[in-house]
């Protein structure tokens, strides 16, 4: 009997955006190879990788690249990051070793990663199919970011050829331009769609049947609890992720419901942000407006909401001191009264996976898939 193909999904745990992105494709991958082998290489929380992937993968709860050091959900502590970079690439060779013994011990049929340059170059020297898929690479946010002058010249070059070596990269829309990439191929949004349960939710919370719901959720980095100063309003019924214990008649905590923000998407009036790409085709391609918060110093927003304002989805932007203060009636007001859009087709997906499978059923172990460059 052939062994079962065998994939390995590594991603940096920035957030849960990442795993996120990448999961619907995973999905895509599992319906279409029964008998999928999929193993999760990432310091990523176990329970929300059961949320996001197929059940039955095995997860090894270690990081192979830096995550972003932050404060809160939207300030990156630039410096610091840039001394992360510089020690991790320091070791890089002891790295590189340990990343090589793994491989070997779990020989994969395909690496595929979200997006971490080392598994890439450990995939590479060891002959093993390597793919990055993600709407950024780690070298486009070093080199665009306000200390970029900063960035380790030896981490740059690095991370450069070996995200260039990758036999594929996928990117999906929207995307930092990345032009320089030699072998990347472009696909649609990759989201999840998901139902209109407005009216059963509604009914669990015991809230009028005009109440309009709103979503509030900054991305799994925790720092930002700005309902901890609101006062109390009935202009919309917030949902979000935790209250931490506390009790407001205008919001719910999803850890008490037992549900989660994926559960969501498809039943609220509209979402609070930050700029991301998962919320932002979820939003998209779900016909949800939203509100973001700006960050400034992050970039890839200006791609993010190019894209979406681009799609007809209504969006407004406030400033962190008007969030924290609280000043979001007037563009809540707007987004409620505007008209509700068309989803987007969140195509991404099934376009990645028909690039991802030729590596994982095919018989010549030579062959080289079509869709490379």
């Amino acid at each position: 009997m052939a062994a079962q193909p065998h994939l390995l999904l590594a991603v940096t745990a920035h957030g849960y955006g990442h795993l996120a992105q990448c999961s619907p494709v995973v999905w895509a991958l599992a319906r279409q190879i029964p008998g999928l082998r999929i193993t999760l290489l990432g310091d990523v929380d176990p329970a929300f990788a059961r949320l996001r992937l197929p059940p039955g993968f095995e997860h090894i709860q270690e990081a192979s690249d830096v995550g972003l050091p932050m404060d809160g959900p939207l300030r990156v502590r630039w410096a610091e990051a840039m001394d992360a970079y510089a020690a991790f690439e320091a070791d890089y060779e002891q790295h590189l070793h340990r990343q090589m013994e793994l491989l070997r011990r779990l020989s994969p049929d395909l690496v595929l990663a979200d997006v971490p340059w080392l598994p890439l170059d450990a995939a590479r020297r060891l002959g093993i199919p390597a793919v990055g898929l993600c709407s950024l690479t780690w070298y486009d946010i070093l080199r665009e970011s306000p200390v970029a002058e900063r960035a380790p010249l030896a981490v740059l070059k690095r991370m450069q050829q070996v995200y260039a070596g990758a036999d594929l990269f996928i990117r999906p829309t929207p995307a930092m331009p990345m032009r320089w990439l030699p072998n990347a191929r472009d696909v649609g949004p990759i989201a999840l769609r998901r139902p209109n349960r407005s009216a059963e939710l509604r009914d669990r919370l015991a809230l009028p049947g005009d109440r309009p719901l709103a979503l509030m959720q900054f991305g799994g980095i925790e720092g930002l609890s700005p309902l901890d100063d609101w006062p109390e309003q009935d202009q919309v019924h917030w949902l979000t992720p935790s209250l931490g214990g506390r009790r407001r008649r205008d919001a719910s905590a999803l850890d008490e419901l037992g549900l989660a923000v994926v559960d969501l998407i498809g039943s609220v009036d509209l979402i609070l942000c930050k700029p991301g790409y998962g919320t932002y085709t979820e939003a998209a391609c779900n016909g949800i407006p939203l509100i973001y918060v700006t960050r400034g110093d992050w970039p890839e927003e200006p791609a993010l909401n190019g894209w979406i304002a681009d799609c007809g989805i209504p969006i407004r932007p406030v400033s962190l001191g008007d969030l924290l203060a609280g000043a979001i009636a007037r563009p809540i007001a707007e987004l409620l009264a505007a008209e509700r859009p068309i989803p987007v087709e969140p195509t991404g997906g099934a376009e990645a996976m028909e690039l991802l499978v030729p590596w994982l059923i095919r018989q010549d172990a030579s062959a080289r898939p079509p869709g490379c460059t």
